[in-house]
């Protein structure tokens, strides 16, 4: 494993705990901390060292990980452990912030002691935090990032796409195209069915031409079982199409399908929350009333 010799990793949450538990199976010494205690606590038996304070956390660390709900919560995060930080160290952020705050984030690190910084947002959901194989999308100098992959590597693949706040973009687009094909999916699985086809077996035929993906093998067959038991959520996916339109703005582009879908995933803010983002479904299902995919009954969390 790298030349780190300690590892500091806050936030144990549904991506955080998979993520944290395969460097742990990897080897590395890791210190875990989370701002609900008993969710960092959960590790203790894999391994892992378990901080009650932040500071504690990232103390001597060499490399800090973070994998944090939103931007705002990563700032002050950051701004906490500070004082802490030991000269040097590389903070890895794997959080889904907008380009902005990564930037921000990146020059607050770097005027602290020669700290350093990389995003690194991952897409491949909980499955893939599980199995190793997150797609990692890095922003940085491309030093520290070579430094890191030993440590990307026991998450997934890592690519470095440009500078600080550049894997933010990349995340970003990823995101942009997940939810776009979400909903087309669903309008797709809903079409079949209303127009009198079995749409399980439209979802089959299909599969292999042009229109195959993984959204269709994984969130068209959640859509027929109608499983909406959160991986990404709803809340998740619709903080990543608000920084979408964000960063759009700031680059001058207009993005009018992914308007569309931010708006798709605003209808069922308040009554799905948490469910899963192929919850998409239900949208529309709501602007066709009486039509329905499958005859299964809703799984929601």
């Amino acid at each position: 494993m790298p030349r780190f010799a300690k590892i500091a990793f806050l936030g144990i949450g549904l991506m955080g705990d998979p993520m944290a538990r395969r460097l742990l199976s990897a080897g590395v010494p890791v210190t875990v901390w989370n701002r609900s205690a008993a969710k960092a606590q959960a590790l203790k038996a894999a391994g892992a060292a378990v901080a009650l304070e932040l500071a504690g956390a990232v103390r001597d660390a060499d490399v800090v990980i973070s994998m944090l709900e939103a931007g705002p919560v990563v700032g002050a995060v950051i701004d906490a452990a500070l004082p802490a930080l030991k000269p040097g160290a590389l903070w890895i952020d794997m959080s889904s912030t907008r380009q902005s705050e990564a930037q921000e984030f990146a020059q607050r690190l770097m005027g602290h002691a020669g700290c350093r910084f990389v995003d690194a947002p991952v897409s491949g959901g909980v499955g893939g935090a599980q199995a190793g194989t997150l797609a990692i999308m890095a922003g940085g100098e491309e030093t520290d990032i070579e430094d890191a992959r030993p440590i990307f590597e026991a998450m997934g693949r890592v690519t470095r796409v440009g500078p600080a706040g550049s894997g933010q973009v990349a995340k970003l687009c990823n995101q942009l195209i997940v939810g776009g094909t979400i909903n087309i999916v669903a309008e797709a699985l809903l079409l079949a069915q209303s127009a009198g086809a079995d749409a399980a077996a439209v979802r089959q035929a299909i599969r292999g031409g042009f229109a195959e993906s993984r959204v269709l093998e994984v969130h068209g067959q959640r859509m027929l079982d109608r499983n909406f038991m959160p991986g990404g959520q709803v809340t998740t996916q619709l903080k990543d199409m608000h920084n979408i339109l964000a960063a759009a703005a700031a680059a001058g582009v207009a993005l009018p399908v992914t308007s569309l879908v931010t708006e798709r995933y605003e209808s069922i803010r308040n009554e799905h929350p948490m469910a899963d983002h192929s919850a998409a479904l239900l949208a529309l299902e709501k602007l066709n009333p009486g039509k329905r995919v499958g005859d299964k009954p809703d799984q929601l969390p």
